[in-house]
């Protein structure tokens, strides 16, 4: 008798699926890499294609997470790729890509704040997987909020730079800008390690507040590419998600205290 045919178990070949959209994330931070290091210091043109990649990758992470949720595929090893993903497209290529453009025009300090940028994507990374693992070792379900500035949000802001000088022609990745570029690099780093909480978005409803937040969004979008190019509408949306989080934790600190003065006036039990 002919041995019998093994089945196929399209359970395990659907996990393959979210790591799949995760490696493609890699390959377009790696690429970025590529880019950025081999273009010369005036190639504004290979920084823009170095900084597009990084957008593909922003949409790749986006995607792998949505579709491991979708088909139920989430899963420990899922977690650690998609955050190595994330220091290769979102630490170290941004690190080097705002490098090469800007910050080599001073070597040490520019070398000094980009590895500052990196390493604290990865710090970032390597928090959020210790808060994110369960006991039992698989991913929790996300929360309302998040600490630190996302390492994906971080390089966004970077690279939306980059895009929008490319889209003026300006001179932002100049002589002129240097000091400016290697404060919002240092920021950045700073947020990403902070323990500012930042939305997640992830239990957005549908009330008052959001869409009011969703239509002054869109309305302020509009506004900004009318007045300037379309390309510095990701600058304004990622600088507005950053201003949210700062906002929020500032309007949060005086309840805080009130609550923490509460409790120390509580007397001790008997």
């Amino acid at each position: 008798m002919p041995a019998p045919r093994r089945k196929v178990d399209l359970r395990k070949t659907l996990f393959l699926l979210p790591n799949i959209i995760t490696l493609s994330s890699i390959f377009c931070g790696f690429d970025s890499i590529r880019l950025s290091s081999a273009a010369a210091p005036t190639d504004d043109d290979a920084f823009y294609r170095a900084s597009v990649l990084i957008i593909f990758a922003l949409f790749f992470d986006m995607l792998d997470g949505r579709v491991a949720r979708a088909t139920k595929t989430q899963s420990a090893f899922g977690l650690q790729i998609d955050s190595l993903a994330d220091v290769i497209s979102f630490g170290v290529a941004p690190a080097i890509l705002v490098y090469r453009w800007s910050l080599q025009q001073l070597p040490v300090p520019g070398l000094i704040v980009s590895f500052v940028f990196c390493a604290a994507g990865a710090v970032r990374l390597a928090r959020f997987n210790v808060l994110s693992m369960g006991e039992s070792g698989k991913p929790t379900k996300p929360t309302k909020y998040i600490l630190g500035l996302p390492v994906p949000g971080a390089a966004g802001v970077l690279i939306s730079l980059v895009i929008a000088n490319h889209a003026i022609a300006g001179s932002l990745g100049g002589p002129r800008y240097l000091g400016l570029m290697m404060g919002v690099t240092l920021f950045l780093a700073f947020l990403q390690v902070s323990t500012i909480k930042f939305r997640t978005f992830k239990d957005l409803k549908l009330n008052a507040r959001s869409v009011a937040l969703v239509f002054f969004a869109v309305g302020s979008s509009a506004i900004v590419s009318l007045q300037t190019k379309p390309a510095f509408v990701l600058v304004w949306l990622l600088s507005f998600y950053v201003v949210i989080g700062l906002v929020e934790t500032l309007v949060s600190i005086p309840r805080a205290r009130r609550e923490r003065d509460a409790r120390r006036s509580i007397p001790p039990a008997v």
